[in-house]
């Protein structure tokens, strides 16, 4: 299986360096959006350049490229901890995307569909505070800020061998709203 394993993680990192913003934008006739509003290839900036229905398409591609890795590997019986590793490999490339000069997005919805493949519950929770976060600040990079790293305690918990590469996915997302925190800690951040 460790053969499946790498096969898999090089499938994850090259879907994940799928793009849907960039294509998206590319296909619409839109400028790209890692050169426009926040600089970021991904959903939120979409629905600032190019509207909800862009936005929804990416958001739901972004999604895809987490989850289906994750479903391929489970149906070829790899561990939890493997699917786990899988998964940050669908981030990473979402993160820094062969296909775009490694430039990607924030990774948070392609996070979001590997933990909807990994252990639903922990999905269904991130969704809901990354909801409730959005509703109460009006801010999007606060949200995932709050609701990535809610999901540790429940997977410490429920799904303790996933921990260590959800852990580190929590990191990569932090590490990439670097530049939103420090707008946060400013007040210059983004609302809607």
């Amino acid at each position: 299986m460790v053969s499946m394993f790498w096969l898999l993680a090089t499938f994850a990192y090259l879907l994940g360096s799928l793009s849907f913003a960039i294509l998206l934008s590319r296909l619409s006739g839109r400028p790209d959006p890692r050169a426009s509003g926040s600089g970021n290839a991904g959903a939120t900036n979409m629905l600032r350049l190019a509207g909800k229905k862009l936005a929804i398409l990416t958001l739901l591609g972004d999604l895809c490229k987490g989850l289906l890795p994750i479903l391929i590997a489970s149906a070829w019986n790899l561990n939890i901890a493997q699917q786990g590793w899988i998964g940050v490999c669908a981030v990473l490339g979402h993160l820094f995307p062969v296909y775009f000069r490694f430039r990607g997005g924030k990774g948070v919805a392609t996070a979001a569909g590997v933990l909807l493949g990994l252990y639903p519950p922990a999905a269904a929770l991130a969704i809901a505070a990354w909801l409730l976060t959005l509703y109460l600040t009006r801010t999007s990079s606060l949200a995932a800020l709050i609701a990535t790293p809610l999901t540790l305690p429940l997977l410490a918990w429920q799904e303790p061998h996933a921990l260590l590469p959800m852990s580190v996915l929590t990191l990569l997302i932090v590490w990439r709203h670097r530049g939103n925190l420090r707008d946060l800690l400013a007040g210059r951040e983004r609302h809607f």
